[in-house]
């Protein structure tokens, strides 16, 4: 399952780019995440990051490791988790525009096993709806706390 969503925000890049790679500053920006639990911290960069994510997603709280694996720095990172039998990829990208940027966010479900297999053909459908309004509602508190609203 492939989604990306996208918004514009009236803001300089370096200002978006500070707000998503806050990483420790989530639960002050994006209304469903409860809690950051910072695992690794690398001395330099972002990459290897990884941070335990309590959120409410679907109606209920559901907690993921995650751990970015790939930066450009002021355009994008992408991060990995590895859950109920699936690898999910996710990815913040940000593309400068005459009014400010536009900010887009990724993310992919890849099954590995055979019942998460199962439940990505008989549900797919209904997640991945619910996963678009989902990563919606992120990117406006995200435009929010940028734009200062």
């Amino acid at each position: 399952m492939q989604i990306e969503v996208q918004i514009e925000i009236a803001a300089a890049k370096e200002d978006v780019w500070r707000v998503v790679t806050d990483i420790d500053g989530w639960t002050d920006t994006i209304r469903a995440i409860q809690k950051i639990e910072v695992l690794e911290r690398p001395v330099t960069g972002l990459v290897g990051r990884k941070w335990r994510e309590t959120r409410t997603l679907f109606g209920k709280t559901a907690t993921e490791v995650m751990w970015i694996t790939d930066v450009k720095e002021n355009e994008f990172y992408q991060t990995r988790a590895e859950s109920h039998g699936a690898v999910y990829i996710s990815r913040i990208a940000i593309a400068e525009q005459e009014s400010g940027v536009k900010l887009m966010m990724g993310f992919d479900s890849m099954p590995q096993t055979l019942p998460a297999k199962i439940m990505a053909a008989t549900m797919g459908r209904i997640f991945k709806k619910a996963t678009m309004n989902a990563l919606r509602e992120d990117l406006q508190d995200i435009k929010a706390v940028v734009e200062g609203r």
